[in-house]
């Protein structure tokens, strides 16, 4: 039986209809421990109500801000049509992740923050209606359409399970080339599965995902560490191409005084043991894996925290703590609100969980008695001329020094790079700030290295961005990594570039 036509679309329903959040968890629960998803889902009504209330504009802004370009006003309409495996097969098309996008871009800054509708009326939804999209479609039996692929007989092997490297195999697979993905850890998702907590991307959503590229043809090869249980010469042997997914690892720590005493943390290991310890893989107060022996995350239940840095990770840090029952949690960040790089939206959920924020502060000293914190020493700041990025510098406004008083302080800075050696013998070339140098976006062959047969993408090239930006980099990648294969290259009996 053919399917009821969709009402004739409302062209005015954003006047009608104000733009809809789904329902989050009750603020006293996130206080007591909760570590669910915040937002839950839209039902069928409520999603399509919401995408009609896309103007559908002929320009769309949304799909241009998005680093993927994706398909947005096209996908909503099907959404309000109910056709929602189409939709679903729609959203794939440009970005491999889609689910996970939908919980963690900050589209405040990107599609929805582009919104022709968000001056005055409220942008559409449009993160909530793709999570609704795909979670409804896969629930109901929705794979990837492969029938039409035509294995190639090609093989690539795909350094690194997260965002870059799963939508680098994901497209790999789609033009028929078996990609083996290796990762050290036990679980895909890089750190999508590690670094980012649970309320605000449920681990299911990740093995949902898995389960849906290994029915694709994907293979993964986890526990296994590229360069310590496998050499980079066995893949360049073995396959005809490579990619290295490698991330950002290695924390900016600011070179502030004091930072060795006991109570102090680098952000990413204290998500990943916290994400952990939620997900029962540790238990509470085991040091953290690849740190020294005497790194694990303290109990922070009635202590202060401090995180010293305003970007999405810091918000991750600081809504954790309130999650693990701190007594106080202070954000501190050297610019003024308008300036943090983080999402507005997450600095609005942590702001309601209770977090304080204290903007233009500067750190200047991490504080101690004995080897244990005690606090921050900090100075105002007023904003000033601009640096070589263009963002004005925080600059230290005399006689304003004060402490903050902390028993835990985590140091949000951002991440780089951190390259392994075994690069530089296989000829692959490092930018002067440890990033891998690669062809760009452009090009016959898109993400290639100095190596022919060796690409890479995501925050191992960019620098640490978003999950967005990873995938659209493995993406394209995988473009240039097909070019290569069907223009008859083959790896060579012998490599010049690695002798």
């Amino acid at each position: 039986m053919n399917k009821k036509p969709a009402p004739r679309k409302n062209v005015f329903e954003f006047l009608d209809l104000p733009r809809k959040m789904p329902a989050r968890i009750p603020l006293a629960l996130r206080r007591d421990g909760d570590w669910g998803e915040l937002y839950g889902a839209f039902n069928a009504d409520t999603a399509k109500h919401q995408a009609e209330r896309c103007l559908d504009c002929g320009n769309p802004y949304c799909s241009w801000k998005c680093p993927l370009h994706n398909y947005i006003p096209n996908w909503l309409e099907l959404a309000r049509e109910d056709r929602v495996h189409e939709a679903a097969t729609l959203c794939h098309e440009t970005n491999p992740l889609p689910e996970i996008c939908g919980r963690v871009c900050p589209q405040d800054r990107l599609c929805e923050g582009a919104c022709t509708l968000n001056d005055g009326f409220g942008a559409v939804t449009i993160g909530a209606v793709e999570k609704y999209i795909v979670d409804r479609a896969v629930a109901e039996g929705w794979t990837p359409d492969m029938s039409r692929v035509v294995p190639t007989g090609r093989r690539v092997a795909v350094v690194g399970a997260g965002p870059a490297g799963l939508s680098c195999a994901d497209r790999l697979a789609h033009a028929g080339i078996q990609a083996v993905v290796y990762d050290r850890y036990e679980q895909i998702g890089g750190l999508l599965q590690f670094g980012i907590p649970s309320f605000k991307l449920d681990k299911s959503v990740i093995q949902t995902r898995r389960e849906l590229l290994e029915g694709m043809g994907v293979e993964f090869r986890l526990g296994t560490e590229v360069g310590r249980d496998v050499g980079f010469d066995a893949l360049l042997d073995e396959f005809d191409a490579v990619f290295l997914g490698l991330g950002s690892y290695r924390y900016t720590d600011g070179g502030l005084p004091g930072q060795d005493l006991k109570g102090v943390l680098p952000a990413l290991p204290f998500l990943v043991q916290n994400g952990r310890v939620v997900t029962g893989t540790e238990p509470a107060g085991k040091p953290i894996a690849g740190w020294e022996d005497s790194l694990a995350v303290p109990e922070l239940k009635g202590r202060r925290v401090v995180v010293l840095g305003g970007g999405d990770t810091g918000m991750d840090c600081v809504r954790s703590a309130i999650r693990l029952g701190a007594a106080e949690v202070t954000c501190a960040y050297r610019r003024d609100e308008a300036n943090m790089p983080g999402s507005a939206r997450e600095v609005a959920n942590a702001r309601e969980e209770g977090v304080r924020f204290l903007f233009n502060r500067q750190p200047l000293e991490i504080i101690g008695a004995g080897d244990q914190v005690t606090g921050v020493r900090v100075a105002e700041t007023r904003l000033g001329e601009p640096d070589a990025h263009g963002r004005q510098r925080a600059e230290i406004i005399e006689g304003s020094e004060s402490v903050l008083e902390a028993d835990v302080v985590v140091i949000a800075f951002g991440f780089r790079p951190d390259a392994p050696e075994w690069l530089a013998r296989h000829g692959i070339e490092l930018e002067a700030d440890g990033r891998i140098r690669t062809s760009g976006e452009h090009g016959e062959r898109p993400y290639q290295t100095a190596h022919p047969r060796v690409f890479a993408g995501g925050d191992a090239v960019r620098g640490a961005d978003l999950v967005v930006t990873a995938a659209f980099e493995g993406r394209e990648a995988a473009v240039g990594i097909t070019r290569l294969l069907r223009n008859g290259d083959r790896k060579p009996a012998t490599d010049a570039a690695a002798a």
